[in-house]
């Protein structure tokens, strides 16, 4: 059993999507013949807590855990929250914003932390994984991020020991869709750039989770990356009964930021609610947090009353909500790298085998995943009428239980994707 280092920020108990990919993928390696040894922050700042995701780590999966320092405590005071208050994802606001205070702690963020607010666990980290690793050697290095600090970890310690390195990416880095919001200097988007380069030249191998963020990579470093999206495990889905609503209930799982807040979706569902008028009876359930934005369309477009407001679920839970709706909402972020922004969520609905209607680019990732698995479709930004159009449709004939859906989803269980990483790692350990 060859064995295989991975850096990751985030682990369970911590919750939200950033914790999935890792966690399944190290769940399944074992399978093909590699042992993965997990290196985590003891006191990490995750966004949100799920204790159910413990069961998913593999029982001969070895987890190191050291303290993380990280100036969230200072973050807080300034902004007036309580230490015990959970810093958001992106940039979503739940409250009105505190206006200059909140641009100052941008401003900081952007410039003062770079990468990000982890990269006072660089120096501390790579000191201890040297000495780890002459006791304790493994064939090969995964770093994973966002946050990017995890990655020069990973550079560090594999230019130090020889090791074999793969950065994996399940987002962009100068190319995530709030990058332009950081307000940074000439001289930190400079840094920015640099270290991120240096981080996909230095790899042996750049992993992306969508073709459009390895053309970009392609662009910016002249190097191949290798697409192995986010999927869905199976065995989240096992046991549960699939139910039909018996009101019509559109869901959305997950963060909804304001760059997801797409008025054309609130305009037309209020067109359907109008046009048919008392007839339509039906649910729109928003599990997870939602941007005061979102609370504002709800109220302009009169769909408060016909909404459901969820706070987190653990993941365990969200499988049966998934499978229990009549239309399952995707909305793309309205940002410049929409084409390549897939969201981790669209895999877990493609499993829920319940019929999908997205809103962002006809021509993006997420929509060609639509397309090839047979699963829903995708309705541009502006096109209140399609969505709308899409909604009726869905609602007077709503499709067969879509588990016939095409065979391409096959590739996209958790269990296969981590087949396609131990290949990757057995050409460096060979």
């Amino acid at each position: 059993m060859k064995k295989v280092l991975i850096i990751t920020y985030y682990w369970p108990p911590s919750g939200g999507a950033g914790v999935q990919r890792w966690l399944k993928f190290s769940k399944y390696l074992p399978e093909f013949g590699w042992q993965p040894v997990i290196y985590t922050p003891d006191n990490p700042e995750s966004p949100i807590d799920d204790p159910s995701l413990l069961k998913d780590i593999h029982p001969d999966t070895q987890v190191i855990r050291k303290p993380i320092w990280e100036p969230y405590q200072f973050y807080k005071k300034f902004l007036g929250m309580s230490a015990s208050d959970r810093i958001n994802a992106g940039f979503l606001t739940e409250k009105e914003k505190s206006g200059v205070k909140e641009n100052v702690s941008v401003w900081i963020r952007g410039n003062l932390f770079i990468p990000d607010a982890r990269k006072f666990w660089i120096r501390p980290s790579v000191k201890f994984l040297k000495s780890y690793l002459r006791d304790h050697p493994v064939d090969a290095i995964v770093s994973t991020g966002p946050p990017h600090s995890m990655h020069l970890v990973a550079a560090k310690v594999s230019g130090e020991t020889g090791i074999p390195w793969v950065s994996d990416f399940r987002d962009p880095w100068t190319g995530i869709d709030f990058y332009d919001q950081l307000r940074l200097t000439k001289r930190s988007d400079r840094r920015h750039h640099r270290l991120e380069k240096n981080v996909l030249q230095q790899s042996d191998q750049v992993v992306v989770i969508g073709k459009d963020m390895a053309r970009e990579f392609k662009e910016k470093a002249g190097i191949n990356a290798v697409v192995i999206p986010n999927g869905y495990d199976e065995e989240d889905f096992s046991g549960i009964e699939k139910q039909t609503p018996g009101t019509f209930t559109i869901l959305h799982v997950g963060a909804m930021n304001k760059d997801r807040n797409h008025a054309s979706f609130w305009k037309a569902l209020a067109s359907v609610k109008n046009s048919i008028g008392k007839q339509f009876q039906f649910k729109l359930k928003l599990i997870g947090k939602i941007d005061i934005s979102v609370v504002h369309s709800l109220r302009e477009y009169d769909l408060e009353e016909n909404t459901e407001l969820l706070p987190y679920l653990s993941h365990e839970l969200v499988a049966s909500e998934l499978t229990s709706a009549s239309l399952l909402y995707l909305p793309i972020n309205n940002t410049p790298n929409a084409k390549g922004i897939q969201t981790g969520k669209i895999f877990e609905y493609i499993a829920a085998g319940r019929p999908i209607l997205g809103v962002g680019p006809v021509d993006g990732d997420a929509a060609d995943i639509l397309d090839e698995t047979g699963t829903g479709v995708m309705k541009n930004f502006e096109d209140t009428e399609g969505i709308q159009n899409a909604i009726l449709q869905f609602y007077k004939s709503p499709p067969e239980s879509s588990d016939s859906r095409k065979t391409e989803k096959i590739r996209y269980q958790r269990k296969s994707l981590a087949g396609e990483i131990a290949e990757i790692l057995s050409g460096f350990a060979d």
